[in-house]
């Protein structure tokens, strides 16, 4: 019997330096769909920031051409409502904060790899799963 590779994301660290928490699983999140927000081999995936969907983010999404409440089942795409869970690209989160417009966020579902765009300073504020 052959060793199953391991769950994409579960093997890596969050911005606390813990071991990544999954996002979500309904829906299904993260680059490699595997629920966790990964980077994957040679960290090649950059949905790196576990976001809590809001209708003021969805709104400020589809205003700058990103349509993340449109369903597209080519892609496994069911559309984002409130109160899910998402696995966001980082650039596309530093671009809400930039804007005023940034969702919050899942810190121990959120890839360490995101650090190298985004200070840990600037997401705690946002922080949903902080003491």
């Amino acid at each position: 019997m052959t060793a199953q590779p391991p769950v994409p994301g579960s093997d890596e660290r969050n911005v606390l330096g813990e071991a990544l928490v999954p996002c979500s699983t309904d829906p299904l999140t993260g680059f490699f769909r595997s629920g966790y927000c990964a980077a994957g081999p040679e960290d090649a995936a950059v949905h790196l920031v576990c976001i809590a969907v809001s209708d003021a983010f969805l709104a400020y999404s589809k205003s700058v051409g990103n349509d993340l409440s449109a369903p597209r089942p080519e892609m496994v795409f069911p559309g984002l409502v409130a109160g899910n869970r998402w696995c966001l690209v980082a650039g596309r989160w530093l671009q809400a904060h930039r804007d005023g417009k940034a969702p919050r966020v899942y810190l121990r579902s959120t890839n360490q790899k995101v650090l190298k765009l985004i200070p840990l300073a600037l997401l705690k504020p946002y922080a949903l799963d902080l003491n």
